[in-house]
């Protein structure tokens, strides 16, 4: 499995338009950070979460020339405002592309991108979208686990496939969900910066959550520029625990 961070940053992203903070005026690529998104590789599938609005942005850079299944985690608009873009791969392979939501989020989609659902518009985005709940399901031979947690008053998925866990957009990790996570070599967990936050981990509260469930290796996004100057942040965290940053590659 590799695994490709094609976006590490909040909802604004990093640079903020018109801040002029050290983190935004930073000349480190890692503190360039585009809305949150992960590309997986796994069994001969290209799965996406998230289709944020740098979607197409992500996947230029990083050379996807393949997309089976997309997941969504909530119905933000940093999470789906890019799904538009999945059009030039309705193109180039001939094919719709599965969504696999909750169906509120599916409900959401048809607000906000209803020329989707309309057959008779040429040129739509292609998409099946197909609903689920809080069961592992299929897709082909590939297992998906939901894992169901709150996004202030939200309910937010995580997804785990295979030994990789990935979590954004919670607050609140419900200890009956944590069972899910157990044996996985990787998790990524939002954190959104030091202070309390009504519907994100702050830094502490993610690296508290992360000795408790005592994974290998566990990577943060969903980072605001108040989190500090990657470099810095980075090299005082526990061992096993790392900042990501867009770009960052991880096989399993």
């Amino acid at each position: 499995m590799k695994i490709t961070f094609l976006g590490t940053g909040t909802s604004q992203g990093v640079p903020i338009i018109n801040c002029d903070c050290p983190v935004c005026k930073s000349l480190d690529f890692r503190d360039k950070r585009l809305r949150c998104s992960v590309h997986i590789e796994v069994n001969g599938k290209s799965i996406v979460i998230d289709t944020g609005p740098d979607f197409r942005q992500q996947v230029l850079r990083e050379s996807i020339h393949q997309l089976d299944a997309i997941l969504l985690t909530h119905e933000h608009k940093d999470h789906i405002a890019g799904l538009d873009d999945v059009r030039g791969y309705n193109f180039s392979l001939n094919k719709n592309i599965p969504i696999y939501a909750r169906q509120r989020v599916i409900d959401r989609l048809k607000v906000e991108f209803p020329y989707a659902f309309a057959e008779d518009y040429a040129g739509r985005p292609r998409i099946d979208t197909i609903p689920i709940s809080n069961q592992a399901f299929l897709f082909e031979d590939l297992e998906i686990v939901p894992i169901d947690g709150m996004h202030g008053g939200m309910p937010c998925f995580g997804f785990r496939i295979e030994d990789f866990t990935y979590i954004t957009d919670m607050n609140v990790l419900p200890e009956k969900e944590w069972d899910k996570i157990a044996g996985s070599k990787v998790l990524v967990l939002n954190a959104l910066h030091h202070k309390d936050h009504y519907s994100h981990f702050t830094l502490k509260e993610a690296l508290d959550l992360a000795k408790k469930l005592s994974i290998p290796k566990t990577y943060f996004v969903h980072m605001s520029h108040h989190m500090g100057l990657h470099g810095q942040v980075d090299s005082g965290l526990p061992m096993g625990i790392h900042l990501a940053y867009d770009g960052l590659k991880i096989e399993i």
